[in-house]
């Protein structure tokens, strides 16, 4: 299929910010078009970031000899710590003055990392993620209710500027004031959710403790992201409001949301490959994967101007999948991403991550979505204990036999040794943007 697919029988054009003739380039003229462009980020980061130069130098990659894009790969990766260690604008190729927008990460963990963005930086995100929405039936005119939250997260600004770029009205709701979301989704009939899943899940509960059914409302189509969730999640999303879920990527350190994103026939997140060179990597050896193998997801901007990003490691662990999509779309497919390896849990000797355990929690008979992994230290061991809320309704007499369900699964599909703690409905803490999924109780090293 050399076109792309509408999704309604009225939609025989779509509005000229998408570009749809890049989505559907042969793989030879998509390599010509990355080349071009990885060569002007190579000069832009060359010519105004010293750090960027020096690695450069030191790898023989200077922009006029670039051949092929295979020679970037002589290139050492980024880490999220060299943001940190050039805080807070030392990687930027412009002065802040002449920037348009900045946003930074919480810096929980430490220092944020800061990104800025020029005006044509900006101009190009609104593209990419109108795009995105298009992508998933979302269509000019659609109402849009929009509960990422605003400031310096990237998800309410990049979801914002990408529906009025696709000529989407935009309900700017941000995180929070549950009961008056669901009041405003009931009365205003948006037609489109963007959120977390796990925000989208707590909007969902709030409406059934207060008698509202949302799929009754008119949402119809989901944009959630900014955290990995489960095809068990997505099944319990759909079935609770109604509406058809689709996942969507992005990192504030590439861009934001809109690096990729599901089609409607939700067969892998199209990473927008006229924009990004992504690579797939061992994460302890740094080297390609082969064709089909699960590796650590590594992004390269091609078309950022404030702060070219070179080779970056996500630490998001996925698959890619290559060949036109049924849509038309040709451009690679980034496979559901199973976890982050700062992430992951290793106990007793076994890799685990927080999305395989709601796999086998969301869907069994009784429990609800809504789990947190508690990790302490027994003795010299690492420990992991499952709380997990029932449905409410449920018998607190069944909670014990629950349990012991829940850790045989776990154990069988996960092959991790865990005690499961069954809890009230409403025990755990409810998410109003990124999901906490783990607590960490071992001892801090001195």
């Amino acid at each position: 299929m050399s076109a792309i697919t509408p999704s309604r029988e009225t939609d025989r054009t779509s509005p000229a910010c998408l570009h749809p003739e890049h989505e559907t380039l042969s793989r030879d003229a998509l390599a010509g078009l990355q080349l071009e462009r990885l060569r002007a980020t190579l000069r832009n980061a060359w010519d105004h970031v010293l750090w960027q130069r020096a690695r450069l130098d030191a790898a023989g990659l200077h922009p006029d000899a670039l051949r092929h894009l295979d020679d970037l790969q002589r290139l050492p990766f980024m880490v999220k710590n060299d943001l940190r260690d050039h805080y807070p604008f030392g990687l930027f190729t412009q002065p802040v003055k002449s920037l348009a927008r900045i946003h930074a990460s919480s810096g929980t963990t430490g220092k944020p990392t800061v990104v800025g963005y020029t005006a044509g930086d900006l101009d190009r995100w609104a593209d990419l993620m109108a795009r995105s929405m298009y992508c998933t039936g979302v269509r000019p005119g659609d109402l849009v209710h929009n509960a990422y939250g605003y400031g310096l997260f990237t998800g309410g600004l990049g979801a914002h500027a990408g529906a009025e770029r696709l000529g989407c009205p935009v309900v700017p709701m941000s995180g929070g004031g549950t009961e008056r979301q669901i009041a405003l989704i009931m009365d205003f009939g948006p037609r489109v959710l963007c959120a977390t899943p796990s925000y989208a899940l707590a909007i969902a509960e709030v409406a059934e403790n207060s008698g509202v059914d949302l799929r009754k409302s008119q949402l119809a189509v989901g944009l959630f992201g900014a955290e990995p969730w489960s095809a068990a999640m997505r099944e319990e999303v759909q079935a609770r409001i109604g509406l058809k879920a689709y996942d969507i990527y992005g990192l504030s350190e590439i861009m934001g949301p809109g690096v990729a994103c599901e089609c409607e026939c939700r067969n892998g997140l199209h990473g927008w490959e006229d924009h990004f060179l992504f690579e797939l990597i061992h994460p302890d050896t740094g080297k390609p994967v082969a064709e089909g193998e699960s590796g650590e997801l590594v992004i390269t901007t091609l078309t950022k101007e404030a702060l070219p990003m070179l080779r970056y490691r996500t630490r998001d662990i996925t698959r890619l999948a290559t060949g036109r999509c049924d849509c038309g779309r040709s451009h690679v497919r980034i496979l559901r991403v199973t976890g982050r390896n700062d992430d992951m849990l290793i106990i007793r000797g076994v890799n685990v991550y927080p999305s395989q355990i709601e796999a086998v929690l969301v869907g069994r008979p009784g429990l609800a979505p809504h789990y947190q992994l508690v990790v302490e230290r027994r003795g010299s061991m690492d420990h992991l204990r499952v709380e997990v809320e029932a449905q409410p309704g449920i018998d607190a007499a069944k909670y014990e036999a629950m349990a012991k369900d829940a850790v045989h699964h776990v154990k069988s599909l996960v092959g991790v040794t865990a005690d499961v703690a069954v809890m009230a409905p409403g025990a755990l803490p409810r998410s109003q943007g990124k999901a906490v999924r783990v607590r960490d109780l071992r001892p801090k090293a001195s």
